[in-house]
This record gives structure tokens, sequence and C-alpha cells, in this order.
């Protein structure tokens, strides 16, 4: 027999094998994803300003992440740069200038209230204002529109005893309440 004939013929791999190799898989994942970079700061009361900075700073590629939930390079890059700025000795208000001088307004989750950004900042406002007026001006026309129809009134306390004595005889049995007219009055003009 040959050699390689052998070696292809040994039979299945054993299950015990298998199974410490998924084991072992399945124990690794959640280790890998644990693994976050460790940032030394030579004054611990730098770390929550970092924290805060990496929160209200946006990924530029990512776009719609944070730079501390991104991974992508430039994250890192801008991780390490904010670092190197907050051991400078730099402000948060300098440190977002500087980045806002590379990166533009975008880098910013909160954009500040300019000329450029007033819109955005007052459109809710006057959304919510141009709402209240459509409301106002149809409710107010409502109330004319009874106003010039005198003829159109609200039903009195009985004939609103009638209609839902009426109605509790539509749902009760199937008859149409027009076939019991001996329950239906004429109203009174």
């Amino acid at each position: 027999m040959h050699p390689e004939s052998n070696r292809l013929n040994r039979g299945p791999v054993p299950r015990n094998w298998l199974k410490k190799l998924a084991l072992l898989l399945l124990l690794s994942s959640p280790v890998m994803a644990a693994v976050e970079e460790i940032v030394s700061f030579s004054d611990e009361s730098l770390r929550p300003r970092y924290q805060q900075l990496l929160e209200e700073l946006r990924c530029p590629k990512c776009q719609n992440q944070n730079l501390a939930d991104s991974n992508s390079p430039i994250s890192d890059d801008l991780r390490r740069e904010i670092h190197r700025l907050l051991e400078e000795g730099a402000t948060n208000q300098q440190i977002k200038e500087y980045l806002k001088s590379r990166y533009s307004e975008f880098i910013l989750y909160r954009p500040e209230v300019n000329s450029a950004t007033w819109f955005l900042w007052s459109a809710p406002v006057g959304l919510l204002v141009l709402g209240l007026l459509i409301l106002f001006y149809f409710s107010r026309r409502g109330r004319q529109r009874l106003a010039a129809n005198p003829g159109v009134k609200a039903p009195s306390g009985e004939e609103q005893q009638r209609l839902a004595a009426l109605l509790g005889n539509q749902s009760g049995t199937n008859e149409h309440p027009a076939n019991n007219s001996s329950e239906i009055k004429e109203p009174k003009q």
C-alpha cells in the first residue's frame, strides 16, 4: 500500500478533539471582543475629559459613530491626538477647535449655533410653531362654520339618550334601526 493512502484512510477525526476546538473558539470570541485600548495618563483627572471628548466627537470615516465606538484607523489616530493634546494641557474647547480646523464642523456631534447652523437649531421650534398655527387655524375655521350654519346644532341631552338607546338596540339585535319605528320619534322643530 502507498504511504499517502494510509494517511487518508485514518478514519474520522475524533469527536472529542472537535468539541475542544469548538469550545476554544466560543471562549476566545468574547475575550477578543473585550480587549480595549488602555490609555495611561500622567494625571488621572484627565481620564474623564478624555472619555467625554471621545463621546462628543464623531469619527470622520464612520459618520455615525463617535470616536469611543469606532474601530477605524483614523479614530485610533484621533484618540492618540486627543491624548497628546490633553497631556500638553489643552482645554476641551481648544481640542475641539483644533479638530474642527482639520475636519470641519462635521466632527462635532452637536454643532455650535452660528450663521451656518442656525437653521438646524431653529427648524424644530419653527416646525412646532407652524403646526400649532395650522391647528389653531383649522379649529377656528370649524367654529366659524358652525356659527355660519345655525340650522346645524349639537344634539341635546334627550336626543343623545335616544341615540344611545338606538345604538344599544342596534348592537344587541340584528334589526336595522329604521325597521324599529315604534321607538323612533320625530324631532321637534
